[in-house]
């Protein structure tokens, strides 16, 4: 186990070209079967289109639901999964197909279920000394 510094952090080795996650996140990453890649902070280039996408849905979802008035939370959750469908069906504007064809194509044949049981928890993780 490292010392409590490296357990406090995500990243390890915050190195400009090749950050490297601390083994607490690569063992988490190894158990899941997927692959953690660090963006470096503050600097929006590395993370531009993922952020552009959330940004352009979420004005879209929020500006359709800004004038109703919900009751419960899953009033609420039940407006937006409508409305997420229907942007997720609209086709984009330079390219072909839309968001749920384009995951149709690329993401949704990758995928694997997830382990019965969740990640063990690593000792040290979530001491506070």
């Amino acid at each position: 186990m490292g010392t409590l510094a490296s357990q406090l952090f995500l990243i390890a080795s915050p190195d400009r070209y090749e950050p490297r996650a601390n083994d607490t996140v690569l063992d988490f990453a190894r158990y899941y079967g997927t692959s953690v890649l660090a963006a470096r902070p503050r600097t929006p280039r590395d993370k531009a289109t993922a952020e552009s996408s959330v940004q352009v849905v979420t004005r879209w979802v929020l500006a359709r639901l800004r004038h109703h008035r919900f009751d419960t939370v899953a009033q609420v959750d039940a407006a937006i999964t409508e409305l997420l469908s229907s942007v997720n069906d609209r086709p984009f504007q330079k390219l072909p197909g839309s968001r749920a064809s384009v995951f149709a194509e690329l993401d949704a044949p990758t995928l694997m279920s997830l382990p019965r049981q969740p990640v063990p928890k690593c000792a040290g993780a979530g001491e506070r000394r």
